[in-house]
């Protein structure tokens, strides 16, 4: 079977740093026969939750904030994984990437439980040498702890350090890691 991979990109920068190891997941997954969407969340129309709770209502018809969003629910639903890309931006993820997640709390009106089962990577890169002065550890606690709570798995993460777009093509380690995540993301 085929398995669908999503790519979440939640830097503002398109050939960002994060986004370089986004695509090296990608083509990690791709070699194994996998098929890969990816989603720009930056220049995307997606408002943060505003907490009315119409999704979660008995009968809900989803989120009631008719947005961009809207088209990615049902991407989020068909994927067998995901791939959460974001830059660390004030010691954490990027507000883009922080606002999706906050959004999919609406997806279990949708389909109940929409991420149980689901294969999750994360790929994060940060400005400073260290992933725990830099914040990237705050950002992956938040991943591990919301994708276990909701029942997915989260297969793995890779994160580097790299402040001007495009130098974490310099760390072959990290680059390697990414091709290698991405094809234990749809293999296992």
């Amino acid at each position: 079977m085929v398995k669908k991979v999503l790519v979440i990109l939640g830097s503002p920068r398109r050939k960002g740093n994060s986004a370089i190891l986004a695509d090296q997941i990608t083509k990690g997954a791709e070699s194994t026969k996998a098929k890969v969407e990816t989603i720009y969340l930056q220049g995307k129309s997606i408002a943060p939750c505003k907490a009315c709770f119409a999704c979660q209502k008995k009968d809900s018809k989803g989120c009631s904030i008719q947005d961009d969003m809207q088209k990615v629910y049902p991407k989020l639903i068909k994927a067998d994984a995901l791939v959460i890309a974001s830059p660390v931006y004030w010691f954490t993820m990027s507000a883009q990437t922080k606002i999706f997640l906050d959004r999919c709390f609406a997806l279990p009106a949708y389909q109940s439980d929409p991420f149980k089962g689901k294969r999750i990577a994360i790929a994060m890169t940060y400005g400073g040498e260290d992933p725990f002065d830099s914040g990237c550890v705050n950002a992956l606690r938040t991943f591990q702890d919301a994708f276990g709570y909701i029942g997915a798995t989260l297969v793995g993460m890779v994160y580097g350090s790299a402040m001007d777009a495009g130098k974490i093509k310099l760390n072959e380690k990290v680059m390697q890691e990414a091709i290698d995540l991405g094809v234990k993301l749809v293999s296992e």
